[in-house]
């Protein structure tokens, strides 16, 4: 068999196995099996951390994220072992990265209520540089091994795909079980207190998680050869700026989840009333989310990537932005739509159905466009930097996040957000600020993002090109290496 015809085979050949197919799925089921999404709430009703120190935390904190993900990117980058290159970085994460989130979850039992409590204000600050080291750890690692556990690019497909269905089956119970306590708990239904109801759902998510985690670093295996060679954070940002499809990535990244705002859950706390009408919300769509994937081979075969990726990720802004102007009417107060809990549970119903239709869209091809992208610098360059690469981008995107997200509880406070108001009992202000933040902004800056995307063009014959060259480099790369060694092993002799 010829160099061409074993490349084209490497396109169509599957390598990844039922093992590491379920091991891959319980992995991606705990990234979602989590209550991350009332972290906000955490702190504000449970640590009852005040604001500008939270503003500080997270200023602090976002320095220390810039700082380690150059660190620890090049050090995965310079890692050669028998188990590959990511795997033990996701090993090393599961003990550490269970332990320090337990802990988060469980610092209540540790400190009072004191908004300014110094002690408690020091331990979430040591506590939050911790965990954000382990993420990094994480985040480089899954997305390096995913890039590296096939040569096959809809071998990864098929693999994203399978997860998704399976995590989209469960993935937001937990959020559902806490947005429900929440509610009883403020509504005195139950007899728990918030400070347990916290401890509980997160301790409980927390090692379900990392259980599930755990079982992917055992069972995957790298494929594709690494680099001989060994890359600096400078050239990591050398190969991103001459990576187009990695630059697009960044730049729109970098737009459209610009994190002005609050999270959407604060909206519907404190303006709507209810933490579970979310829940509600999500009913109408939810079968949508699985049927979503039975068509997304023949939508893909229709249209472009591009025309996909930027359907499938901004649909949700539009639909938002109309939701805003509609929810600003009748102005600020009692009277505005945006107070109108029927009303509004429709409008987002039905962005919730136009969402969940185009699910896999948006779960799928951002996640091939990445693993695209950084074959596309082995292709151009003849090299892998993925530690540096992806740590670089990770980095560009928490600088920018972070110097906006430090300041949102300030602004929070400026906007008059109250710690002791109680449930529901924010000024008119303050609720019409909140519903603004969790709509208008995200809409805005979110539709902002398509314009980077309209230059993307790594998709059709130029991506099928590209594969099959990788393939026939890869071969020859290796070809190569197994005439040096027997070279080396004949001069030893």
């Amino acid at each position: 068999m010829d160099i061409q015809t074993l490349a084209k085979d490497t396109y169509t050949r599957r390598y990844v196995n039922r093992k590491e197919t379920i091991a891959y799925v319980l992995f991606d089921s705990s990234k979602s099996f989590n209550i991350d999404e009332y972290q906000t709430r955490f702190i504000i009703d449970v640590l009852k951390i005040d604001l500008y120190w939270n503003t500080i935390i997270n200023f602090i904190n976002g320095i220390w994220d810039v700082i380690n993900d150059s660190i620890l990117g090049s050090l995965i980058d310079k890692t050669k072992t028998r188990w590959g290159k990511f795997r033990p970085y996701l090993l090393a994460y599961a003990l550490p990265g269970t332990a320090l989130t337990c802990l988060y979850w469980l610092s209540p039992l540790f400190f009072d209520k004191n908004p300014l409590d110094m002690r408690k204000i020091a331990f979430w600050l040591i506590l939050a540089m911790a965990r954000e080291a382990v993420g990094t750890l994480r985040e480089i690692s899954e997305t390096g091994l995913l890039a590296n556990i096939t040569p096959n690019p809809e071998d990864r497909v098929r693999l994203y795909t399978t997860a998704e269905v399976v995590s989209g089956l469960w993935e937001s119970f937990p959020q559902i079980i806490m947005g429900a306590l929440i509610d009883l708990v403020n509504h005195k239904k139950i007899k728990i207190t918030m400070d347990n109801a916290f401890i509980g759902m997160g301790t409980f998510c927390t090692i379900s998680g990392g259980i599930l985690a755990l079982f992917f670093s055992i069972y995957s295996t790298e494929r594709i050869a690494q680099s001989r060679e060994r890359h600096n954070y400078k050239e990591g940002f050398r190969t991103i700026i001459n990576n187009k499809p990695m630059l697009i990535i960044l730049v729109s990244d970098l737009i459209s989840k610009f994190p002005v705002g609050v999270w959407e859950h604060n909206y519907f706390i404190d303006v709507l009333g209810s933490s579970s009408l979310r829940n509600v919300i999500i009913i109408p769509g939810a079968p949508l989310s699985i049927l979503s994937y039975t068509y997304i081979n023949q939508v893909r075969a229709r249209f472009s990537t591009k025309s996909l990726w930027i359907f499938g990720q901004h649909l949700k802004d539009v639909i938002t932005l109309g939701i805003f102007v509609i929810g600003s009417m009748r102005g600020i107060g009692p009277k505005g739509i945006y107070q109108n809990r029927l009303i509004m549970t429709v409008l987002l119903m039905v962005r919730d159905i136009f969402y969940k239709g185009t699910l896999s869209i948006n779960k799928i091809l951002p996640r091939e466009i990445l693993t695209d992208a950084l074959d596309y610098c082995e292709w151009k360059f003849g090299y892998r930097t993925e530690g540096v690469t992806l740590a670089t981008k990770s980095m560009a995107y928490k600088l920018f996040r972070n110097v906006t997200n430090s300041f949102n509880s300030a602004i929070m406070k400026k906007a008059g957000y109250s710690l002791d108001a109680g449930f529901g009992k924010q000024s008119e202000k303050t609720k019409y600020f909140l519903f603004a933040m969790s709509m208008l902004m995200p809409a805005a800056t979110g539709l902002l993002g398509i314009i980077p995307k309209l230059f993307y063009d790594l998709s059709g014959d130029k991506r099928r090109r590209m594969y099959e060259e990788l393939a026939k480099m890869r071969l020859e790369k290796m070809n190569a290496y197994e005439r040096e060694n027997k070279e080396q092993v004949l001069t030893e002799v």
